[in-house]
């Protein structure tokens, strides 16, 4: 039997890439993952283009919001992915050793919806396959 692995998104805002990331990685990796999304400096509500590019794509976009990194530190991760530079450069230091992975994408807050469904995509293409081998699922 296969040890689900945890997986943690982490960005600024925890509003837009993360939240993207972590729903379609949730659904990527079914059950063998288990996939958290928290912001270093966290925004008030996720982003509508971000909800609107998930929907467009069918799928599931209840119960998304923004954390605090604070609220999942201590949770047994075993794979950190930060998705912006400042993230990165903020990461804070985790309770015990945690691999870390950084693929930045670029941020659409603001702009219209085809730029959120482009980093949708480019989130599907570039960081599910490399969460994937770096998980060995």
């Amino acid at each position: 039997m296969t040890t689900q692995k945890t997986v943690l998104i982490l960005c600024t805002g925890n509003s837009c890439r993360s939240q993207m990331a972590e729903v379609l990685l949730r659904h990527e990796l079914g059950a063998a993952g288990r996939v958290l999304s928290a912001g270093t400096r966290p925004q008030p509500k996720v982003a509508e283009g971000a909800i609107a590019a998930l929907r467009a794509a069918g799928l599931p976009t209840e119960g998304l919001y923004p954390k605090d990194v604070d609220a999942v530190i201590n949770e047994p991760i075993d794979l950190v992915v930060t998705v912006c530079d400042n993230a990165k450069e903020t990461c804070p230091i985790f309770p015990r050793p945690v691999p870390r992975l950084h693929i930045a994408f670029h941020d659409p807050h603001g702009e219209p919806l085809e730029s959120f469904i482009r980093v949708r995509d480019d989130i599907s293409a570039r960081l599910v396959p490399a969460v994937r081998a770096a998980l060995g699922v």
